[in-house]
């Protein structure tokens, strides 16, 4: 767990406020420092990976072991999870009887990646099995009574659904009414009561003692997927000895880092297992999007968050929802390459579409709200909108203005279904759910950083009234006293390859575990670039003559590219974080701009 920011700290290179609103501040205090240098003396480990280890709140004596993750360590008994026990024998009897499967998922990728595990397990078995994703806008999320009739009328004798259906309890209802069995692996929140079904495994229920609630649904699958084997190897079941579970990490690892878990106990060891699978590419759906996606270097969680992710996204946001989970179930490499091909299109198809809705959003809301400085929430609405988009949009209006933002696509008939995203330290689930409760949203849920919501346009106005007085002063708090934790300060010569190999050891880096941050101070910007549409890119150069690459993503027409285009030849300082450019079978150092402040 990261340290709290002592509020009379120093600021970091004396920046109170940057050129993006942020105090910038060490990640570690005082006793953090002490940790770090007991942590480098203690394991003989570089001053530089102590103080990123200390600074995520690893203690001396966990140091070792976090820079190792392993499966067999870090994997808990799956029968301390609720029911995993009893859902694997579910799995185990249908398994035996050959009976017919339908695997219900979500159409995001812990949806896609969770399906695809359990239907590869089922086909190793010879079971027939199928997976059904609904349609994001027609259906919406979970389960619903008239795809869980239809999969019965299929002949589906057991439904397991996955990532979904802690809640669905009318649909769970329909099988239960219909004699057929259905199994949840789950991981999202449980009401105290639970729903009719044969077994629910989600370490998020209340009785489950297992500790694993950190899990994404495919970390969970993984889980049943290992105690079931079990079972049938205690069954003397021969297939068990040729099949390899952990050649599937590579699709665990995928959902874990697109689904934005923190990168803590399991979930470490399955994103650096996983990403040892992933880079023999022995599934032909990833190395067919791997292709596409111009994939350059190692694959890192970077190209599963940002390349690979948003592919198999698209289908469930503007096209075939099943598209997803169907190519991580292929071996064959040529009806690969073809689905891997069509979601490349949509994934084009959607930025095209993302863009000219942030455009017109962004319009909106200068319009609205000016700067964003007087608004406590962002909150924009247009007819002509893609629904399945909207979530994008939240998040980029959330980046530009610092504020928990909403978009709203209204269909012709009035009724608007929205997509918000937060800022750190609000709870945006909550006040979602208190609009529901005082009947201004037709439904809404979600959690602290994201949340959905329905609402009619007649009631659009009183909402933002709404968000606006729940809000109003905990966000001005929250923005006024924003923070660019630090990890150290260091020159454009000692930003090395070598360093970034360095550092790797202590990665993977994502959700609960952030890249480390560096300032580099007093460095001449010798050179600033629009490249693309929005990036900017730069060369700082220091005192000593030594120089780096940077680059500022979606900069233009921001604070940060503001200051960046205007200031060739003038000393800066700039924070960001290290990572290696792949270019014609080379490494190359690159700066990835976070924040940036004039230099005394």
């Amino acid at each position: 767990m990261e340290q709290p920011v002592d509020p009379v700290q120093r600021a970091f290179l004396g920046v109170e406020r940057s050129v993006s609103g942020n105090r910038w501040v060490s990640r570690l205090d005082q006793a953090g420092q002490n940790r770090a240098l007991a942590i480098a003396q203690v394991h003989g480990l570089p001053e530089l990976i102590a103080r990123v280890l200390a600074g995520r709140g690893v203690g001396i004596d966990e140091a070792m072991a976090f820079l190792d993750p392993t499966i067999r360590s870090l994997m808990p008994d799956p029968y301390l999870l609720t029911d995993c026990e009893k859902a694997a024998r579910r799995l185990l009897h249908a398994i035996r009887k050959s009976e017919t499967v339908a695997i219900f998922g979500d159409y995001d990728v812990d949806g896609a990646a969770s399906s695809a595990l359990l239907y590869r397990f089922l086909a190793h078995f010879g079971v027939p099995a199928s997976i059904y994703i609904p349609d994001r806008i027609f259906e919406g999320y979970g389960p619903n009574p008239n795809a869980i009739n239809q999969l019965i009328d299929n002949g589906a004798t057991l439904i397991v659904t996955v990532d979904c259906g802690s809640t669905s309890f009318e649909a769970l209802e329909a099988a239960r009414a219909r004699g057929i069995d259905v199994v949840v692996i789950d991981h999202h929140q449980v009401a105290h009561e639970l729903p009719p079904c044969h077994a629910l495994v989600n370490p998020n229920r209340e009785d489950d003692l297992s500790g694993q609630g950190h899990l994404c649904a495919a970390g969970v699958v993984f889980l049943v997927l290992v105690a079931a084997l079990k079972q049938l190897r205690e069954a003397g079941d021969a297939r068990v000895r040729s099949l390899d579970l952990l050649a599937w990490l590579d699709i665990v690892a995928l959902a874990t880092v697109c689904d934005v878990v923190p990168l803590k106990g399991l979930n470490r060891a399955y994103v650096v297992k996983g990403l040892i699978a992933a880079r023999h590419q022995g599934n032909p759906g990833l190395a067919a999007l791997f292709r596409k996606a111009g994939l350059g270097g190692p694959v890192s969680p970077y190209h599963f968050g940002f390349l690979i992710g948003p592919r198999i996204n698209a289908g469930g946001r503007i096209g075939d929802a099943a598209l997803g989970a169907r190519l991580l179930t292929l071996d064959d490499t040529s009806e690969a390459e073809t689905i891997a091909a069509k979601l490349d299109d949509l994934n084009r198809d959607r930025q095209t579409m993302e863009a000219a809705m942030l455009h017109e959003a962004e319009a909106e809301a200068l319009a609205e709200y000016g700067n964003g400085d007087g608004a406590s929430v962002i909150i924009t609405a247009r007819e002509s909108w893609h629904p399945g988009i909207v979530g994008l949009i939240a998040s980029r209006l959330k980046d530009k203005f610092r504020r928990p933002a909403f978009a709203i696509a209204f269909d012709s008939a009035g009724k608007g279904t929205g997509s918000g995203r937060s800022i750190n330290g609000f709870d945006m689930g909550r006040m979602v759910r208190a609009a529901v409760d005082a009947g201004l949203l037709v439904k809404g849920g979600g959690h602290a950083m994201a949340a959905g919501l329905t609402v009619d346009r007649s009631n659009l106005g009183k909402l933002r009234a709404f968000f606006t007085e729940k809000a109003e002063k905990q966000v001005a708090g929250l923005v006024a006293n924003e923070t660019l934790k630090i990890d150290g300060a260091i020159g454009a010569s000692g930003a090395t390859v070598e360093l970034i190999d360095r550092l790797e050891t202590a990665g993977p880096y994502g959700s609960g575990h952030p890249q480390p941050i560096f300032a580099l101070p007093s460095h001449r910007l010798r050179d600033s670039r629009l490249v693309g549409q929005s990036h900017i890119k730069i060369t700082l150069e220091a005192q000593d003559g030594g120089r780096v690459d940077g680059i500022a993503f979606r900069a233009a027409e921001t604070p940060l590219g503001e200051l960046l285009m205007s200031s060739r030849g003038a000393q800066i300082h700039v924070a960001g974080t290290l990572g290696a450019d792949h270019w014609q079978g080379s490494r190359r150092v690159q700066l990835r701009v976070t924040d940036a402040a004039k230099a005394p």
